[in-house]
This record gives structure tokens, sequence and C-alpha cells, in this order.
């Protein structure tokens, strides 16, 4: 434990120190994001970023995979395959590359950490054992990986917001793998730096930021998250081990739903740019920024929470839980307008029967 605070300190030392010198870097040879109509900052800003904590998440690493009894031939496949991401990440932090070529990107690292055997080869389901997947595992697992990738590139629009989300996300990840010995090592060898990396990171990152983390940083954020949470969730055998982890990312994964249900009902194409996000939305409503990033996080941790009361509930429980959070993330999307300002079905409804109601008791009290 005590060598885990320690990788945990090393590292949010380490971004500390190397963030003042990615912001002189990232002015000095233009990696700075301008702004435009969709961007919420008014100046241009460094956006850099992600390279400090991924050298901060690096040092710690180092410090602590000689502690832990970790599989050092799949932790070598875990950091080769973030290697196509920090490269096509830097490029389009400085040149602005276009989407086809990040995905190009994102299919090789999923492809190098498939690779390795790391992969989802099964869920366990209500009612049941378990379904295998067999040669579809490959498939699932580059779906997965790439859909994470891309769920946190997208919340990356405020201040402090992927960082924090992030954070909350591993936090969580790391207690349910507590309680897995198989997956213990190397979650917590990568998790716990990357935290105190994160964590050093958002000192300059929470608003009024100093930078950004840029392409840089939430592709290889969203890699890492989806990696973990294959070792650490998909890799037991649980009774929800399919919806345990997708609530963990509950908000990148709601705004990523329902980006691409808006733009289907819009007829916009699914990798067009709006100013529909969970955090525009938020800022329409009349939130300031910090609001707006702290009501973000309470999301998540409320998202967070949900996973882990199911992890420790039978059958039954678990069914009403997730049923009862499904109701709430409807009624919230369209509060919001995340579908669109006039899309709230499930809100027509509950107005329609609220009116029912309410007009045959003031017809039978006459």
């Amino acid at each position: 434990m005590d060598s885990l605070i320690l990788a945990c300190l090393i590292s949010f030392i380490s971004t500390l120190i190397l963030t003042p010198f990615m912001i002189r870097f990232a002015h000095r040879f233009g990696f700075v994001d301008k702004p435009n109509e969709r961007k919420v900052h008014q100046k241009a800003m460094p956006r850099i970023g992600g390279l400090a904590f991924i050298l901060g998440t690096l040092v710690g690493l180092l410090f602590v995979t000689d502690r832990l009894q970790v599989d050092l031939r799949t932790t070598l496949f875990i950091i080769l395959g973030a290697l196509p991401l920090i490269i096509i990440g830097l490029i389009d932090d400085r040149f602005i590359l276009k989407a086809k070529y990040k995905l190009l990107a994102q299919l090789v690292s999923a492809g190098i950490v498939v690779s390795s055997g790391l992969t989802i080869e099964f869920i366990s389901i209500p009612f049941g054992d378990r379904v295998d997947f067999g040669f579809l595992s490959t498939i699932i697992t580059i779906f997965w990986l790439v859909a994470i990738m891309n769920s946190i590139n997208l919340i990356d629009g405020l201040d402090g917001l992927a960082a924090g989300v992030s954070v909350i996300a591993l936090t969580t990840m790391l207690v349910l793998a507590s309680g897995n010995p198989a997956a213990y090592g190397l979650v917590f060898a990568f998790g716990i730096p990357l935290i105190g990396s994160v964590g050093g990171f958002l000192f300059y990152n929470f608003h009024p930021a100093k930078l950004f983390m840029g392409d840089t940083g939430s592709l290889f954020l969203g890699y890492m998250i989806a990696v973990l949470s294959i070792v650490g969730l998909f890799k037991s055998v649980t009774m929800v081990s399919l919806i345990v982890p997708i609530l963990i990312l509950g908000v990148p994964i709601m705004d990523t739903f329902f980006a691409i249900i808006r733009r289907k009902l819009n007829r916009q194409s699914i990798g067009s740019a709006d100013k529909g996000h969970l955090h525009h939305c938020l800022l329409k409503k009349g939130y300031g920024h910090k609001q707006v990033v702290l009501t973000i996080y309470g999301v998540s941790i409320l998202f967070a929470t949900a996973a882990l009361l199911m992890t420790m509930s039978n059958l039954w429980l678990s069914l009403l839980l997730l049923f009862v959070v499904t109701v709430l993330i409807q009624l919230f999307a369209e509060l919001i307008g995340l579908i669109g300002e006039k899309r709230q079905p499930l809100l027509n409804l509950i107005r329609r029967r609220v009116f029912r109601k309410t007009t045959k008791m003031a017809m039978r009290s006459k």
C-alpha cells in the first residue's frame, strides 16, 4: 500500500513539474487551440497538456511495476498500444487532422491490445451462466476500446471536465478491482499513477484553465480507461459484468449515445460536430462554467455509486436499480435538451398522465 501511495505522489509531482514546460513548449511550437463558434474559450490556449500527465504516469509506472506482481508482457503491449494514439494526438494538436486518421490510429492501438490476448471473452447475464463470445471477442473488444476513446474525447469540452470524470471512473474501477486478485496488479500499476498524474494536471486544467489536454491526452485517457476496464471488470465473473463498466463510464457513454441519436434525428452525419453535448446543454440553461463541471462530476459520482451498489445487490435489486437509472437518464436528457430542446417523449407522457388524473379529480369534485 505504501508503494502505491508513493507511486501516486511521484506521478502527481512529476506532472506538476512538467506542465509549465508543456505550456511554454505549446506556445513556442504552435500547439494551441484557437477559439471558434463551437469552443467555450475566448483566446488561444496551449493544448499539449496530455503529454505532461502521460509522462507523469510513465514515471509512476516505472516505480510501481517492481513492487507489484505485474504481467510484464501485457504491460509492454498496453504501452505499445498507447504509442499510435500519442503520435496521432500530437499531430492533431498541431495541425488538426480529419477524423478518419484518428480512427485509424485508434484501430491500430486496439489491434495491438487484442494481439496481446487481452480481450472481452464473455459477459455474465441474469437468469443464466454467461455468454462466451468466441471469435467475436476480438471485434467486441476493438469496438469497446474505440468507443470509450471517442467518448472521453467528446466530453473534453470544458476546463477540468474530462480529467475529473476520468479520475472518478478510474477510482471506481480500482475499488472494484481490489476484490479481483487476478486483475489487482495490472489495474493498480497503471491506475494509481494515472490518477496521480491527472490529479496534478487538474491544478492547471481546472477553470480557469492554463492549458488543455488536447487529443493527445483525451485519446490516451480513453484508451487507458477502456483497457483497465477490460482487465479489472470484464475479466471478472459477475452477474452484471457488462452493465457495471458502462455505469462507471456513464457520463461519456450517455453523452456519446445521445449525440448519435440527436444527429440521426436531425439527419446529420454521426461524425459531425454540434453544440448539443452535455456541457453545452447545461451552459444554455444558464449554469456557469464551474457549476457545469461540478454538476457533471456529481452525475459521474452517482453513476459510480450505482455501479458499486449493483455489484453488492442480488439479481432483482440490480434489475430494479438499472431500471431506475435508465429512467433518470432519460428524464435528465430531456430536461436539459440533450436529444433536442423539443424532444421530450417521457416528460410529455408524464404530463399527459398528470393532466388526465387532474381532470378526472376535478370532474369528480363537481
